[in-house]
């Protein structure tokens, strides 16, 4: 066990005797087992001074509670006090003095002088990944509108292909030029939204009122979304001619690697010389052929290419896509033209009760799940129709299962042809390979976006796919050749191709939407309104509305109800689909709930299962898989696989990103990697891999910090495939597992937990981000975060209670912390007042006046 001990020292000169009471604010001592880093162990910042070794006795001793030590009446021209403070865990130990003054002239006024101490253990890692420059707040650019000529670029060639004919025009759907004012504000005075707007927004939402709603919402997110691509523009930036095709050019573009800022193939990027600077200037539209890691080739005209010199100077300006909002704001003018009234506000007066079909099951699996059986029953026989049916699909419930088990049964009826869809690629290539297992794969055909690349797309569905060898892209096929599928399997967004080609009302007699609590419910629209029969279709969506939902970027349209999914909306406004108050249970015709958990260890999966589920989830895990790591000799107690390590870290941010880090929680986590190293394949565990491993974070640049570390610390290339650790935030895991999950809170001050919650980032306030975070682990849990800062959350509060509960605590003794109001109450005795320094001198003044004469 690494130890640090250190001496603090101060010392006061004094003209007259008078008595001194020292207190301290608190004192915290770690408790379990501490990390061992293969570094050289805990570095004394230049913050802590050293152990004097001539001055080993300490006048001070730490205690566990509010410490009060009267030293003596001074006699003497100074006297020195002293702290020593011993350390055997990493962090930052800040603490307060109090020295309270007691001169002892009659009527003289006692007074206060604090001083803070801060003792820090660290590691060599943690220098190495500190600031690399001091934090600079990004300064955002004010709006000025400019005079410009745009010169149009060269888009890729087969984006120009369309063999799927385009019979439904989308418009162009431009916001109302008043909420440009919201823009030119940064979005942030309401004022600008006219009353007609505000009324909209304030009226619960109606198929009445639905298409207006929605439109005025996906402005709102538009023009946020507008307003926050500008913080990527680029100033002075050098372009070269692409080695492989001179007719293209290449621009370095940091971070787009990690989609900041999102760029895909087709995209277009505005670019103006650097030395223009008389209106009108001239801008080219650069169309993206190509992105490779941190470089995008662009397609511009030829007038730019015969001026282009080598280090020409260039001012890049980032656009956004506005494809998907357009295809958005067409589906909610459909939904009302189809009347989808019965589909998004049904009220079930059209159903009758159908007898269940007998099947037999592809999966001989859901033969003993009784909830995965009925439901695929109930979609089969469409109990729910005209209503959507919603299959509820806690974490490792699932659901994807069961969607294509029916869909499996829902094809061997005849004339059946199924539109299957998600938000993500990823989600939709799982369905499409699960679906080829039991049916011809030429009867399935995965449909991609022109611009997904081909290097992300599984080499087992390529040849069941729009790729076109010939063109060297994904093209789209005549409408009558896709009709020929029975299953077509495709992200929400690009089944809007299907409603431009017209096909035919109730050709898709199923549509299937996987992952519906990610989707905003316009996007949701676009599978549906055009494409589904609302008399005689059947909708099935599933998802989980205790997890993530869309990401939206504007307060204003977050607050209204942009960020509320189909699903979650359904779920808590519409009785259909909520639990009897009679019963207890829901109306299986309409939604059924699965309650067979077989990811997780119970241990894990505790803690959601009673803040979210209503304890109903059972533990159907496979057992030498959930119960792999509860011998492992670093548990804090032997068969409870959770561990919550507390660390007294610090928030930080570095250069001019607003992103924060936290060093100490990166050096614990190091920690447990080189101990889950160590022993892996050792006494009873498992051969561990790191692809077996993720580690969540919820800020960026802890994501960041915590891939360099894996990078710096040597110990940890023993593992072949260290580059298939994941690290991420919560909404990169969402809908994964791993064997073992860490999780990095870096939330370690009160003063930004309102931030977390204002701008929807961190972990604090946001119950959704909690529950996936915690439910991605099948064998192994450790958090690392502050306990004292996560508290503050109730939710947090009932997780850190459990795992002291259970013994599953280590780092730092929670006893050791006082509660705030009890240090409150015992620093009311001081006689510390909040004047201003300059009247603490004249109070000093007047003490001396008065007594020290």
């Amino acid at each position: 066990m690494h130890l640090l001990t250190g001496l603090l020292l101060w010392s006061c000169l004094f003209l007259s005797p008078l008595q001194v009471r020292v207190y301290c604010d608190q004192w915290r001592r770690p408790r379990g087992p501490q990390p061992q880093t293969p570094s050289s162990g805990p570095q004394t910042s230049a913050e802590t001074p050293a152990p004097s070794p001539e001055r080993c006795t300490p006048v001070l001793t730490p205690k566990k509670r509010l410490a009060t030590e009267i030293l003596q009446k001074l006699k003497v021209d100074s006297y020195e006090v002293m702290v020593r403070y011993t350390l055997n865990h990493y962090g930052y130990f800040p603490a307060m003095m109090y020295f309270e003054f007691c001169p002892e002239c009659p009527g003289s006024v006692p007074f206060c002088i604090v001083r803070e101490m801060e003792a820090i253990a660290r590691t060599p890692l943690a220098a190495e990944l500190g600031p690399v420059a001091p934090y600079k707040p990004f300064q955002v650019v004010t709006y000025k509108p400019v005079e410009t000529v745009v010169v149009e670029g060269v888009p890729p060639e087969n984006s120009l292909v369309q063999h799927l004919k385009t019979a439904v025009k989308l418009r162009d759907y431009k916001y109302p030029h008043y909420l440009k004012e919201l823009a030119k504000q940064r979005m942030e005075d309401s004022d600008y939204l006219s009353p007609n707007a505000k009324n909209l927004l304030s009226c619960s939402l109606k198929m009445k009122n639905y298409s207006h709603r929605f439109h005025l919402l996906l402005h709102l997110e538009e023009i946020q979304m507008e307003v926050d691509i500008r913080k990527y523009d680029l100033h002075n930036q050098t372009m070269a001619p692409d080695q492989s095709n001179r007719k293209l050019l290449t621009l370095r573009v940091p971070g787009v690697a990690e989609n900041r800022p999102s760029v895909l193939r087709g995209d277009c990027l505005r670019v103006s010389k650097s030395e223009d600077t008389v209106q009108p200037i001239t801008v080219y539209n650069g169309y993206v052929h190509k992105v490779e890691l941190d470089r995008v080739k662009l397609g511009f005209s030829k007038k730019l290419l015969q001026a282009f010199i080598s280090n020409m100077k260039f001012n890049v300006e980032f656009t956004i896509n506005h494809f998907p909002l357009k295809l958005q704001h067409r589906a909610v003018d459909m939904a009302v033209k189809h009347q989808l009234g019965e589909v998004l506000f049904p009220s079930g007066a059209a159903v009758t009760n159908i007898a269940m079909p007998q099947l037999r099951m592809f999966n001989q699996q859901l033969e003993n799940n009784p909830e995965q059986h009925a439901a695929v029953q109930r979609i089969v026989a469409g109990s729910s129709k005209p209503a959507p049916h919603l299959v509820f699909g806690p974490p490792g419930t699932g659901k994807t299962i069961t969607l294509v088990e029916a869909m499996k049964q829902v094809c061997l009826c005849m004339f059946a042809h199924i539109l299957a869809c998600a938000p993500s690629n990823s989600a939709c290539d799982l369905l499409c390979e699960r679906l080829m297992v039991h049916i011809d794969p030429h009867r399935v055909y995965r449909m991609y976006a022109g611009s997904r690349d081909i290097s992300s797309v599984p080499k087992n569905l390529l040849k069941y796919s729009n790729w076109d060898e010939r063109q060297d892209g994904f093209v789209f096929p005549e409408r009558e050749t896709l009709m020929k599928y029975e299953i077509i399997v495709t992200t929400m967004i690009t089944a809007g191709r299907l409603v431009s080609g017209e096909f035919p009302l109730g050709h898709f007699t199923h549509v299937f939407v996987d992952e519906g609590g990610q989707a905003v419910e316009p996007e949701c629209l676009i599978a549906i309104a055009g494409l589904l029969n609302p008399e005689q279709g059947q909708f099935v969506l599933a998802g989980d509305p205790k997890q993530l939902g869309p990401i939206i970027r504007s307060p204003h349209a977050q607050q209204h109800g942009l960020g509320l999914s189909l699903l979650e909306r359904l779920m808590t406004s519409n009785t259909l689909y909520q639990k009897s108050t009679e019963s207890g249970h829901f109306d299986t015709r309409f939604v059924t709930k699965l309650l067979r958990n077989y990811r997780s260890h119970p241990a894990i999966l505790k803690i959601p299962n009673r803040l979210f589920y209503e304890n109903e989830l059972q533990v159907f895990a496979d057992q030498w898989d959930r119960e792999a790591y509860c011998n492992w000799e670093h548990l804090p107690k032997k068969g409870f696989p959770v561990i919550f390590h507390g660390v007294m870290g610090k928030d930080e941010r570095e250069a001019n990103s607003p992103s924060f880090f936290n060093v100490s929680e990166i050096e614990v986590l190091v920690d447990y990697l080189t101990k889950l190293m160590e022993t892996q394949g050792k006494k009873g565990l498992p051969k561990l891999s790191a692809k077996d491993i993720g580690i969540i974070a919820p800020y960026r640049k802890q994501v960041e910090k915590i891939q360099k570390a894996l990078k710096s610390v040597s110990a940890l290339s023993r593992w072949s495939d260290l580059k298939e650790l994941k690290v991420g935030s919560v909404e990169e895991f969402q809908g994964q597992e791993r064997k073992v999950i860490m999780i990095s809170t870096v939330r370690s001050s009160v003063n930004y937990i309102k931030m977390d919650k204002d701008f929807n980032i961190g972990f604090l306030s946001n119950e959704k981000r909690f529950n996936v975070a915690l439910t991605r682990a099948r064998s192994l849990l450790i958090v690392v975060g502050n306990p004292v800062i996560l508290s503050k959350d109730p939710t947090w509060e009932k997780f850190i209670s459990y795992c002291v509960e259970e013994k599953g605590y280590t780092g730092f003794d929670l006893k050791d912390t006082e509660d705030e109001d009890n240090v409150v109450s015992k620093l009311a005795t001081l006689k510390i007042s909040v004047d201003t320094d300059s009247e603490w001198a004249d109070k000093l003044s007047e003490t001396d006046a008065n007594c020290f004469k």
